[in-house]
């Protein structure tokens, strides 16, 4: 059913509900995919709604009065209730609501005392209290096509009934219900509601369709913990749906046991097929069967290989069977679900559903088990998902039900707390507060259902957007100045790629993000030549930047759709976890090409790339973008010096300066002034090919390397990789040669050693600080010309010859062989036998096959190939730092001179 078309008929020809001068109406709760509210209030509160179920629909009404009261919209309900019999015009109408039949007009309306299936009948309208004999057939009949119009209200009826149920024993919810549509005892706020071109949602709605205290009283009673072994891996829960409830949690709130009402059903899950044969649970499953069952005293029925002994405690008959209809409680695994829609079924119409089991194996199968494991298809819908995050084993205290409004966590729960807050500056509790960063994780793994026509999901992602259009994107987009500091500004940051990535109705939503952000100007059409031969990903350059939430289309060539390639938006791929954020937590997206047309977006904007995979060679081919804001883009060899003058101008906020080997992306207010591009080229280029001489590697790097420097990063002053990560304010010092040759590069040339370090010849983690700073030495030393000395102050004679006094006084222990101390070891071989050596020994290492992974053994290496490469025993020499040499290793070397007067010797 297209839910939109549904609502846009049942509403045709009415503007507005005027609600004030009519009875109070119950505030109906709406759970599963199929129902959509048609009527709500300001607060979220729903008063009519509507539902399909089987091949049949109904429409509810939270009271009676309104049968009589809106006419058309009864008519509009008949009208729409008869489905594919839209010929058949006869209607049976119950006495107690007889005057609807004597509105309706142009239908055959038929009073009876009871619901009595006709040949023919195509809608049945009754009040909620009368249903109650009927119940069975008027379920059956709307399962089988027909359609129902229901109305009342359970709130007079809860407090004459005040020990019952509500959602399972008011006769209306005994239909209703159900179909996924409760009739609740919370009274409804009247007030003229407005009708809308497409399905209302509120982003303060009420969350919870009811107290939990009761249920979880009786399924925890004499359970006081849950003791989970520590060896067993469970998939936590995400608990979201209005009538699902957490039943066993961890301190952090990650749930492992969780249950829900579903229609007249119940469900529980536990998130590992195990815990259903734990003896220390026996009291908790026999209350759990016992609440599923719902003293109806019937078969339990186990599926395949779960546990039996421990389900058979509680004194319900229990078999091994696959799933059959007459079971009253059904246990299976999540992975064996064979027909969800007819468990659905089950569980609706009455029965009792426990789910054991986990999917941490299925999340290397699926990028999202939310949407694609076959269990949370089941599961969804009612209110739980199992989610690829995990939940160790351990003790867990079980919750006071006495206690749960105080100290449960519910997702649903905060996130309207949240939304209270931010639009209403309602104070959130400590409590609360402490909630907030599960709150982030919940929303953005809930928001990966993209359920769209899920009426909970839209009342979620509403809740979501209203927060956002509160709060814009200017106040939540955090800068130097403004950094963000609350748990609040830090949920705001997580969660808001994720509903702009996920909001149906984005554009509704940017107008509120970019009310505040300049246009920039942009080209059309701008074609981007790719010719590539890779060896690892690789990120290709388009000179080209989307504003933020800007969105363009890239054509691609045939050539490399569907091959791995993606379009990336944005430079700064560190993810942060900081305490303080001076940007959000994750600014980049990347897009598969799997069509020859990419539609592409970024909430934050960013440089747009190409991002190439592994062992791919392109030449000669051609991306065109539809339209994109020209950056500052200067590459060697083909940018001219004149097309530079006009380029540095652009205005995006990052450039890139592409040369050689390396690639650098600053801010573009570093190169403004910068009028020769091609001088910073040359010096980098022969910095690169320093780096590649000591590395004993061809000078052309088979993947360039890249700079890239934000605001803030992810860890250190800078850190290597792809790209190397440097904070903003080191981006003049890159462009800036005449600096560079007097106060030294340091920093970013021990970056560029550390993607250089072989684990074949590391000694981790004793050198990982270290050798990467062969290369800053020897740059400086034979490129730019700055001695050792200068170029760092840590390596002035005085203090070397310090730390390894120190050194040998202290024992020559090797957990003290470490960053200056250990490049000590190194630069003596280089002071004895130059560079060269160490260019050899690096091609040596290249060209090696098989190497030891145990240090001792890979240091009995290093010590072989350096003396072989020399020409001289260094055994003593390396043993005097406290290396682990072995007698063979001496042995084989013995042939060779020993180096006798090396600089250890004096403190033999």
């Amino acid at each position: 059913m297209d839910q939109d078309s549904a609502y846009s008929s049942l509403m045709k020809g009415i503007k507005e509900f005027d609600l004030r001068a009519l009875s109070v109406p119950s505030d109906l709760v709406l759970i599963g995919d199929h129902a959509f509210p048609l009527v709500m209030n300001s607060k979220g509160q729903a008063f009519m709604a509507a539902s399909l179920y089987g091949s049949g629909r109904i429409v509810v009404l939270g009271h009676e009065d309104y049968l009589t009261t809106f006419p058309v919209l009864v008519e509009n309900a008949v009208t729409w209730l008869r489905g594919a019999s839209s010929d058949n015009l006869s209607v049976g109408v119950h006495t107690n609501v007889k005057a609807v039949a004597e509105n309706l007009k142009g239908f055959k309306p038929e009073v009876v005392e009871a619901f009595k299936e006709k040949p023919g009948v195509g809608v049945y309208v009754t009040d909620a209290y009368n249903v109650g004999a009927d119940t069975k057939d008027l379920v059956k009949y709307i399962k089988n096509g027909g359609g129902v119009l229901i109305a009342g209200q359970a709130c007079q009826w809860a407090s004459h009934n005040s020990k019952d149920n509500t959602l399972h024993t008011f006769p209306g919810n005994t239909v209703a219900g159900v179909t996924g549509i409760y009739f609740s005892d919370d009274p409804g706020e009247r007030e003229v509601v407005p009708v809308h071109s497409h399905i209302p949602a509120s982003g303060l709605a009420i969350i919870l369709g009811k107290k939990f205290a009761d249920d979880l009283q009786f399924l925890l009673q004499g359970v006081t913990e849950f003791a989970l072994p520590t060896s067993m891996t469970l998939s936590e829960i995400l608990v979201h749906g209005r009538l699902a409830f957490p039943i066993g949690s961890t301190g952090g709130n990650q749930a492992f046991l969780a249950g829900a009402y579903f229609g007249q059903g119940r469900v529980i899950v536990a998130s590992h097929d195990a815990l259903i044969g734990q003896e220390n649970m026996a009291t908790f499953w026999k209350n759990a069967l016992l609440w599923l069952d719902e003293g109806r005293r019937g078969v339990v029925g186990i599926q395949g290989k779960l546990s039996h002994s421990v389900l058979g405690m509680s004194g319900l008959k229990c078999e091994k069977t696959e799933f059959k209809p007459n079971l009253s409680v059904f246990v299976c695994s999540p992975n064996q679900i064979k027909d969800g829609n007819q468990l659905m079924h089950y569980v609706a119409e009455g029965g009792g559903l426990l789910v054991a089991g986990h999917c941490c194996n299925w999340t290397r199968k699926f990028k999202n088990v939310l949407t694609c494991y076959q269990g949370n298809l089941v599961l969804n819908p009612m209110g739980m998902s199992l989610s690829d995050a995990t939940v160790q084993g351990g003790t867990h205290r079980a919750t006071v039900p006495s206690q749960v409004h105080h100290e449960m966590y519910h997702f649903r729960r905060l996130l309207y707390r949240l939304a209270c807050h931010v639009t209403l500056n309602e104070k959130l509790t400590k409590q609360e507060e402490g909630w907030l960063k599960k709150l982030a994780s919940d929303c953005t793994s809930y928001l990966r259902m993209k359920a769209n026509d899920c009426c909970a999901y839209a009342q979620v992602m509403s809740t979501l957007t209203e927060i956002y259009k509160t709060v814009g994107l200017p106040q939540v987009r955090v800068n130097e100045g403004h950094p963000a500091k609350t748990v609040k500004d830090h949920v705001l940051l997580t969660i808001l790629p994720h509903v702009y990535k996920s909001c149906p109705k984005r554009d509704g939503l940017l107008s509120y993000l970019t009310k505040d952000q300049p246009m920039l100007p942009v080209v059309q059409d701008h074609v981007v030549k790719i010719d590539v031969v890779t060896s690892g990903v690789t990120w290709i350059s388009t000179g080209l930047y989307l504003s933020p939430c800007m969105t363009t289309f890239l054509t691609v060539p045939p050539e490399i759709v569907g091959k791995n390639w993606k379009v990336q938006i944005g430079c700064q791929t560190d993810l942060l976890k900081a305490a303080v954020l001076k940007r959000a937590p994750c600014v980049h997206v990347q897009f598969p090409v799997k069509l020859n047309r990419v539609k592409v977006h970024n909430l934050w904007g960013g440089l747009i790339y190409l991002v190439a995979p592994p062992k791919c060679k392109v030449k000669g081919l051609e991306v065109v973008v539809q339209k994109a804001v020209p950056a500052p883009y200067y590459k060697s060899g083909v940018t001219t010096l004149e097309e530079w003058a006009s380029l540095r101008t652009a205005p995006s906020p990052w450039a890139e300066l592409e040369f050689e080997n390396i690639i650098l992306t600053v801010p573009s207010e570093a190169i403004r002034k910068l009028e020769r591009p091609d001088h910073v080229a040359e010096f980098w280029d022969k910095i690169m090919r320093g780096i590649a001489d000591l590395a004993g590697k061809s000078q052309s790097f088979p993947r360039k390397e890249r700079f890239v420097t934000d605001v803030q990063i992810s860890h250190g002053w800078m850190h290597s990789g792809y790209p190397i990560m440097a904070h903003k304010s080191t981006a003049g010092k890159l462009i800036n040669i005449k600096q560079a040759k007097v106060t030294s590069l340091w920093g970013f040339i021990h970056e560029l050693g550390h993607n250089q370090q072989r684990g074949c010849w590391e000694f981790r983690p004793h050198t990982t600080e270290a050798t990467c700073n062969l290369w800053s030495v020897y740059v400086h030393e034979e490129v730019i010309g700055l001695p050792r000395a200068k170029a760092h102050k840590a390596l002035n004679d005085a203090g070397r010859k310090k730390r390894a006094s120190k050194y040998i006084k202290d024992g020559r222990k090797l957990t003290d062989w470490t960053i200056w101390t250990a490049l000590e070891t190194y630069l003596q071989l280089q002071e004895k036998f130059g560079w060269d050596a160490f260019k050899k020994v690096h091609k040596a290492y290249l060209k090696m096959t098989k190497t030891p992974k145990v240090k001792q053994a890979k240091m009995n290496l290093y010590a072989t190939t350096f003396s072989q490469t020399v020409g001289m025993n260094l055994c003593e020499f390396f043993k005097a730092w406290g290396w682990l040499i072995d007698a063979s290793t001496e042995e084989k070397l013995s042939q060779l001179p020993p180096w006798t007067d090396h600089p250890m010797a004096v403190y033999n």
